[in-house]
């Protein structure tokens, strides 16, 4: 079959995914297309290139960024962000691998989904990719006059400087270099900020040159639109183009002869200890039988508390908590890893020796068929659900298939489980070692072995800094007074370029939905409540699996125990109980569920404002497996046992030191979650179960466990009573409205196991937080916050303010701390509930710089005018954020959160007509309630020894937190 200058390869079903799968060749350039058409509206639309990097200069990743920054159809200097500001877009983002480089959209609206298709199209085939922009996005040498010191800038630059300044981030580059060095695997496609600043931008445009062509393209479609328009819409773009060979063939990395042990060095604070992995690589990714065996096999060792790998590891002491992925299995040849950190520099040569040892024992010993047979549920499951929450389940299906269509192999094939799980299964049933010789023949005996210890290092941060001064200065004595005039003039230029706005003309060339174009009324979640408001039950289309939250209202439990929580959560599930120890409790939840999991949910209730803590035992199970599933929460709720100190002692450790190491990555949720604290109820108890209170709450906890166990224990068992109750008790539950009257009586059942309530409510203490705060560790790059309450500044909510953030975040925030800051980027909030407002930048050069911008936006609001199309713009952004797609059970949880928080349709259905009727007035109105956060906001921030210095100066409290 023959359409728009394509020809059909093949057309099959593919049963997995309920979906038909056709492979298309363009008959021009031999581009191929995979078009998969099914019921999904969420559909995605990707192409992906291979990009094989030849230094670590950034090239690659540099050039992601840069394509989306104006293309031949599209003038403007960022169609990507004007995209985010007028799109009902549910995906739109680009990725860098070391080896490819994706371009995925997604939409629920097909006039939306083909505008975010033409643009990507255009942005990767026909890009302006100018000096200008390569030096934003890349790197650039900066001085805004001849006495200013030269500094390095560009948004890739920054962002890599604070991926280098993560011990799990140096951690997993220098496995994956030290694992392939003599392939593309063993670069930095990142790019290295020691390298950056030595790519030319003749080099980043002769790459683009190589490998931005339909030749070297897979294209992916996904979804329930048209496949004949997806057809005529791609062929318009590739008609232009004639075949090309690209050379841009991956090669597999030659076995090393011996194991090698590599020694690097992250920036630490005094004290710190360090990180050990042992990688493995594994057998080329076309092995697909191999690659699912893999991965059962990793949670058979990894997987699950009691898996043997993981228990060994931790309950050896040598270290804090797991360190290393596990098993990578999106790469040339799969890998595979397992390791500590927090682990003492003189034991790092025992945790090599354990892993080993523990691994042979099980060779030895055999593998538990519990732990086999757990394992292969859980995946099964896993595999049946295809659940990707928030990520769009076409774009999974994407990255899954290119793990062998990228080189050359079935794109169908890594989708199809059927036949290799059932081929693992047979094997086991037929009494084969199948798990224990894979572990000898790809472990045990496979000498490409690569051992990455990480040593800590309290002077590399310094090191670093002064390092690229001294590398400035002596770039700077080198200079000519014209090379230097010229930096100057090059700085003006380039500011003068990003502050310069689109051309309206320009801005009409964006394909956009009108305000005419969206629904004018809220989507409903079906919801049915029973027995006076407990019960909670939404009939929706989950393939027969339930999922069920039994939430237990934490009111009753006093404030000095509620850090506690989230490791009581643990404790239930990780401890065991009085019908089983825990590695049978594990066993069984994986055997005979598809995962059970406990956490704490804190929320704001409307109008009042008002926190409501929840703490939510969760699971969820295929249809013939409910019975279990409700059996194992009665269990885990009324029978867990946490007599075991050494366990609960390596929880903790663990849960300090997840806390630690997130610290950096995840360094602007660390600084908004502090600013909450101090802006409403529900902030602060989030702050004091998952923040920087919480992590202090864990190092004392780890002294308070070795000198007071009693007395802990005594605080677990005060939880347990205040919190299991039939009075504090709500289920909400998401399954098909067929199996409803059956979860009733289930529910009924587990109900009535609970006693009444016997504890008081309890007191929540308010909690001071400094006005000005610095929290310091060793990092590269910076994250500013600045907060308040909007509410007790007066303002009221109002629709229009979801539109006004959307505009801000996309717009002023995005060009003055994204593009001409040099961050890598920057957010802004307001919880309609409770009032707190905050603004946060993620891997930033700047601080003051920052904090200055926040407070302009009081009066950019106020003086500026929206123009029309801006306004309509902002509305369908807003709109879309509002109809964010979800997935069955999230619809569930979301409903369910909505009548804890009396988020009630009528609230909601104000809110959509607020936000269709936002004015340009509006947005003036809400400049002037900003000016009390440009006068009266708390600052909080969170980086290194630059901070610390300005931080200082200011006058701020500092405190040091790694």
């Amino acid at each position: 079959m023959h359409a728009h200058g394509f020809t059909r390869v093949y057309s099959t079903v593919v049963t997995e995914l309920s979906a038909t799968a056709s492979l298309w060749q363009h008959d021009g350039t031999g581009a191929e297309v995979l078009s998969f058409c099914n019921n999904d509206e969420n559909k995605v639309f990707g192409v992906s290139f291979r990009t094989p990097p030849a230094d670590s200069t950034g090239v690659a990743h540099i050039l992601e960024h840069s394509v989306l920054c104006g293309s031949e159809k599209y003038p403007v200097k960022e169609p990507f962000v004007e995209l985010l500001k007028g799109s009902l877009q549910t995906f739109l983002n680009a990725f860098t691998y070391p080896d490819k480089t994706c371009y995925p959209v997604a939409s629920t609206n097909v006039r939306d989904f083909r505008n975010l298709t033409d643009v990507y199209l255009d942005a990767v085939f026909f890009p302006r990719i100018t000096r200008a922009i390569f030096e934003q996005e890349g790197w650039h040498l900066e001085a805004e006059t001849l006495d200013d010191p030269l500094a390095y800038k560009g948004v890739v630059y920054n962002e890599m400087k604070g991926a280098f300044s993560a011990p799990e981030s140096v951690m997993g580059r220098h496995c994956l270099h030290a694992l392939f060095p003599d392939t593309v695997y063993g670069l930095e496609s990142g790019g290295d900020p020691k390298v950056i600043p030595s790519l030319t931008h003749e080099a980043f445009m002769e790459f683009h040159q190589a490998y931005y062509h339909p030749s070297n393209g897979r294209f992916f479609f996904w979804g329930d639109d048209v496949e004949d328009e997806r057809l005529a819409q791609l062929g318009a773009v590739l008609s232009r183009f004639s075949a090309k060979t690209p050379d841009s063939a991956i090669a597999l990395q030659a076995p090393l002869a011996v194991p090698r042990t590599v020694e690097v060095p992250f920036a630490a604070a005094e004290g710190d200890k360090g990180m050990v992995v042992v990688n493995w690589l594994g057998p080329d990714v076309m092995d697909l039988e191999m690659g699912l065996a893999f991965r059962i096999l990793e949670h058979i060792l990894l997987g699950m508390p009691a898996s043997p790998l993981r228990r060994g590891l931790i309950e050896s002491g040598l270290g804090e908590d797991l360190a290393g992925q596990g098993l990578e299995a999106e790469l040339r040849q799969l890998t595979f890893d397992a390791g500590l950190k927090g682990v003492a520099i003189e034991d790092t040569a025992a945790v090599e020796t354990l892993i080993l040892s523990l691994l042979a024992d099980l060779v030895r010993n055999g593998l538990p068929a519990a732990s086999i047979e757990a394992a292969i549920n859980s995946v099964e499951f896993s595999l049946r659900e295809n659940n990707t929450g928030r990520f769009p389940v076409g774009l999974a299906v994407m990255l899954h298939s290119l793990t062998t269509w990228l080189h050359h192999g079935d794109p169908l094939a890594p989708l199809r489980f059927e036949a290799p799980l059932a081929a693992i299964k047979d094997r086991i049933a037929k009494g084969e070692r199948y798990f224990e010789g894979i572990i000898e023949s790809m472990l045990l005996k496979n000498t490409h072995r690569v051992t990455v210890v990480l040593v800590p290092d309290a002077t590399l941060e310094a090191r670093q800094e002064q390092e690229e001064k001294d590398a400035l200065a002596v770039i700077a004595a080198g200079m000519s007074a014209e090379e230097r005039l010229a930096v100057v003039k090059n700085t003006e230029q380039l500011m003068a370029w990003q502050a310069e706005p689109d051309t309206p003309e320009a801005l009409a060339t964006i394909p956009r939905l009108g305000v005419e174009d969206l629904p004018r009324a809220n989507a409903l979640i079906p919801t049915e409540e029973f027995a006076q408001s407990s019960i909670y039950f939404h009939g929706l289309p989950t393939a027969g699996i339930a999922y069920v939250d039994v939430c237990f209202d934490l009111s009753r439990v006093d404030a000095p125990r509620l850090p506690l929580l989230s490791l009581f959560g643990r404790a239930l599930l990780e401890m065991g109980t009085r019908q089983r120890d825990f590695v049978d409790l594990n066993m069984e939840i994986a055997c005979k569920t598809g995962g059970m999991d406990a956490e704490t949910m804190f929320l704001s209730i409307a109008e009042t404002r008002a926190p409501l803590a929840c703490l939510v035992v969760s699971g969820k199970a295929a249809p013939d497996k409910v019975g279990h599933l409700f059996s194992l929460l009665q269990e885990v709720i009324t029978e867990s046992v946490f007599t075991d100190k050494e366990r609960f002692l390596r929880m903790v450790l663990e849960e300090k030191a997840r806390h630690e190491h997130s610290l950096v990555p995840s360094g602007h949720m660390v600084v908004a979650a502090r600013l909450k604290a101090a802006l409403s109820g529900a902030g602060w108890l989030a702050e004091q179960t998952g923040g920087i209170s919480y992590l202090a709450y864990l190092r004392s906890l780890v002294e308070q466990v070795e000198l007071d166990w009693p007395g802990v224990l005594a605080d677990l068992e005060s939880i347990r009573k205040a919190v299991f109750t039939r009075d504090a008790l709500m289920f909400n539950v998401t399954a098909l409205p067929e199996q409803r009257e059956a979860l009733l009586v289930l529910m009924h059942d587990l109900a009535q196991a609970l006693p009444a309530a016997t504890t008081p409510n309890a007191y929540w203490p308010d909690e001071e937080f400094a006005a000005a705060e610095a929290l310091i560790l060793p990092a590269q790059v910076n994250y500013i916050g600045k907060g308040i309450n909007l509410f007790d500044a007066g303002y009221q909510w109002h629709g229009s303010a979801a539109v006004i953030l959307k505009y801000l975040r996309t717009g002023f925030l995005w060009e003055k701390v994204r593009v001409q800051g040099g961050a890598y980027g920057c957010v802004c909030g307001l919880d309609r509930m409770n009032g707190g407002f905050f603004m946060v930048s993620y891997r930033d050069p700047n601080v003051l710089p920052t904090l200055a911008v926040y407070d302009a936006a009081a009066e950019y609001l106020q003086k500026h005018t929206i123009t029309k199309e801006e306004l309509n713009a902002a509305i369908v952004g807003a709109i879309g954020e509002l109809d964010a797609y979800l997935l069955p059970d999230a619809k569930g949880s979301a409903a369910f959160v909505r009548k804890l928080a009396n988020d009630t349709e009528e609230r909601r259905a104000r809110l959509r007509e607020e936000i269709l009727g936002t004015t340009p007035k509006h947005f003036k109105d809400f400049g002037h309630a900003l000016n009390a956060f440009t006068t009266k906001g708390s600052i909080c921030a969170l980086g290194g020894t630059a901070l610390e210095r300005i931080a200082r100066e200011q006058g701020w409290e500092c405190l040091r937190v790694l």
